[in-house]
């Protein structure tokens, strides 16, 4: 599959980089660049890209806003923040706008290109640690620009086994550790994983785990 790719970037010498990264990779391809988040939001409009690669700190709109739009679209691309601050508030806000991934511009550059491919491929960047930290916090607190309902499992949707997979993916576990944990195949945990976010009517993992957290299987981090 080749993954079709708009670049966000005030700075026209990131901009210039990363084109010059994809360009020598055979699967993914820069259909169109912007310089702003509205630009952003038209382009994404005109080429349908799969996956937006965003900064945050642009004029005209910001990243987080150009992004809220963008996944709220009919046929919503998904997108990645790459940004040079990795403060928690921008983590938070830009997990809220929809995006499925948060990147800092200092990881290296194969690690930029994985993230694009786990993207486009419908999943989202839940790495250990630190990330897996900030979801929790994240899930934690009240948004204050909305107050739906809580999403949950119903009890006669949801089936105990994918409770125990809801609860492990709201964890930070991987395919393979939850079927570690589970005693199950990789290929058992991913169908339970691809079920759970039809039922559930989750983007990604992400989502997921935000679901974990409001509905009380995982506990936020003290």
């Amino acid at each position: 599959m080749t993954v079709r790719v708009v670049l966000a970037d005030d700075q026209p010498l990131i901009r210039a980089g990363l084109r010059v990264l994809l360009a020598d990779t055979a699967d993914l391809v820069m259909v169109g660049e912007a310089g702003t988040g509205a630009e952003a939001v038209r382009l994404t409009r005109d080429v349908r890209p799969d996956v937006v690669v965003m900064d945050i700190r642009m004029p005209d709109m910001d990243g987080i806003e150009a992004t809220r739009i963008i996944t709220g679209l009919p046929e919503p691309a998904r997108v990645v923040m790459l940004t040079t601050f990795d403060d928690d508030e921008y983590v938070y806000a830009s997990l809220r706008a929809g995006a499925s991934g948060f990147l800092v511009k200092d990881m290296a550059l194969e690690d930029i290109l994985t993230a694009i491919r786990v993207v486009a491929a419908g999943d989202a960047l839940i790495a250990p640690g630190v990330t897996r930290r900030l979801i929790a916090e994240f899930a934690a607190r009240p948004d204050p620009a909305a107050t739906p309902a809580p999403v949950r499992p119903a009890p006669g949707n949801v089936t105990e086994r994918e409770r125990e997979v809801l609860t492990l993916v709201g964890r930070g576990l991987s395919n393979g550790e939850i079927a570690a944990e589970l005693s199950i195949s990789v290929a058992t945990a991913k169908a339970h994983v691809a079920r759970l976010l039809t039922k559930l009517d989750a983007r990604d993992r992400v989502q997921l785990v935000i679901i974990a957290y409001e509905t009380g299987l995982v506990a936020p981090a003290s």
